[in-house]
């Protein structure tokens, strides 16, 4: 059964043209942008942009399997295209990783404007209780400026450092670290330094820069809802763990568009942004590219990477992507899991720049709206029923002992759902899911693995998943569960044999990477 986007949308208390081309808009005219707290809408060809770029695009990365899960594309401040593969919406955050440093860099920018701190200033004296008893001399050279660069004259990234400090703070597990090279002379890219800067604010503000940026950057773009992981000491990451929409994302890349304006009233000092955004240092990665064709070596500026064709961005892993073009007047947002993040910005290149600047095809506006009401990630969609499914119904499995400390599993079959109940040493959690269709809920099923260890939202005791099930065989059920507001999702297969299951878990960065799943195949059987 193939997803019914239209239906699910409604479901969602959405139609299905809000989340597409604004269609309905007249082609001419002009909007007041940013009075409301959404972007104004127009149709691409109002704004120079050839609808057909646009259609090409997003059928390069569907075919190439890039999983994007939204775009946004702003022109002159318009938005003139936007979707969301089903059961991706607009209404729902999503995890940035490592594009949540842009946003840290900001804060720092917005303290240095109100005098809290300049970029010269040396990082040890911010934290003189944390410093090591014998300082090196490249240590007390570190500036802030080299926390923002990724010059902080370390051979290897310190996230990993600060991720298995348990009986230390961060702050001093950072500053305990060797610092091979002088200070602003050796690039690396190192998330641990973004901690420090969100550190640095915090001790100079009383506030994490979570709070510190509601009433100087949030709430000014009308961005709501945003929360931000933290370490054990309560301070935001920085550096990762940021969940903001795509249409905040393409909000953030507009108001840097704008030299910091917003509503006429200045949020980001106009020099801080040139310096943010400029090359500071020779940047590198990108794999074996050469340069000019690699967006990782065109240089690296505060905690932004310069792109190719004079653009810039900040990305996170997996394709989070805020990439502002000033040139050609536009902003592109993007969310994904993706393992090529690369190809994502070549398609870019070819297909939606040439779009911005007139030229390429420039096809119809109705085959770009019919595209981009109909995105969808179709959930696997095998067999529909099974007898198994009768038999097993609403039965307690008892589980053999595991390190999930897991006791029992239970699934419970409806008409065309199931809804699956695990209990472990904190109790239950559940999942519901359609039958080979999407069902949006919420769980407290554990998904600390697609999180940084150490690190928690505040505050969050549910996931937001959209969950399917589907029947592989006669004693197979496939349930994949997307943690829609993370770029992840787990594929939970349960296999039955007279009064015995066993449940395998499978996350979705064991298919795009290295990663292993670490969980258990869970063992049980039925209750006497």
């Amino acid at each position: 059964m193939q997803l019914n986007r239209r239906n699910f949308l409604q479901q969602l208390g959405f139609g299905a043209a809000g989340l597409i081309v604004a269609s309905s808009l007249p082609a001419t005219g002009i909007m007041l942008p940013y009075k409301t707290g959404k972007l104004p809408r127009n149709l691409p060809e109002t704004q120079g942009v050839m609808p057909g770029g646009l259609l090409d695009f997003v059928n390069t990365v569907e075919s190439s399997k890039l999983n994007v899960h939204s775009l946004m594309v702003v022109r002159h401040g318009q938005v003139v295209a936007e979707g969301w593969w089903a059961p991706y919406a607009p209404q729902f955050k999503h995890t940035l990783y490592s594009l949540s440093k842009s946003f840290t860099s900001t804060a720092v920018g917005m303290a240095v404007a109100e005098k809290r701190l300049t970029v010269e200033d040396k990082v040890v004296k911010f934290f003189p209780n944390d410093v090591p008893a014998t300082i090196s001399a490249n240590l007390a050279a570190m500036r802030v400026k080299d926390l923002l660069t990724m010059s902080t004259g370390h051979d290897k990234d310190t996230t990993p450092a600060l991720r298995d400090a348990t009986d230390t703070s961060w702050v001093k597990t950072f500053l305990a670290q060797p610092v091979d090279h002088e200070p602003g002379t050796h690039f690396i890219y190192n998330s641990g330094a973004t901690y420090m800067l969100s550190a640095i604010v915090q001790k100079l503000t009383g506030q994490p820069i979570l709070s510190y940026l509601k009433p100087r950057l949030f709430g000014p773009l009308g961005i709501e809802g945003e929360d931000w992981e933290v370490s054990p000491q309560g301070i935001n990451t920085g550096g990762w763990g940021l969940r903001v929409r795509t249409e905040d994302i393409a909000k953030f890349g507009q108001l840097y568009l704008q030299k910091g304006v917003w509503n006429g009233k200045r949020l980001i000092d106009e020099a801080w942004i040139n310096d943010a955004t400029r090359f500071e240092v020779q940047s590198g990665g990108g794999g074996n590219r050469p340069k000019e064709n690699n967006d990782w070596q065109q240089g690296y500026g505060y905690q932004f990477w310069r792109c190719r064709n004079d653009a810039y961005r900040g990305d996170g892993a997996f394709g989070q992507y805020c990439i502002v073009l000033p040139k050609e007047d536009a902003v592109i947002a993007m969310t994904s899991e993706t393992a090529d993040m690369g190809a994502i910005l070549d398609a870019v290149w070819k297909h939606i720049l040439p779009a911005l600047r007139g030229t390429g095809d420039k096809g119809t506006q109705a085959a770009l709206t019919k595209k981009l009401t109909t995105l969808a990630f179709a959930p696997p969609a095998m067999g529909s029923t099974s007898p198994m499914a009768a038999q097993i119904s609403g039965k307690t499995f008892n589980l053999a002992d595991n390190s999930l400390q897991a006791k029992s599993v239970t699934l419970t079959f409806g008409k065309d759902g199931c809804i699956f109940k695990l209990r472990d040493n904190r109790g239950d959690h559940q999942v519901t899911c359609g039958i080979n269709r999407w069902t949006e809920g919420s769980t407290t099923f554990p998904t600390l693995p697609l999180r940084i260890t150490n690190t928690l939202i505040p505050g969050e005791n549910n996931t937001t998943v959209a969950g399917s099930g589907t029947w592989q065989d006669a004693n197979t059920f496939v349930m994949m569960w997307r943690f829609i507001e993370t770029a992840h999702y787990d594929t939970v297969t349960c296999k039955f044999d007279g009064n015995s299951v066993q449940v395998e878990f499978q996350k979705s960065l064991t298919k795009i990477s290295t990663a292993k799943d670490q969980r258990p195949v869970l063992t049980g059987k039925v209750m006497a």
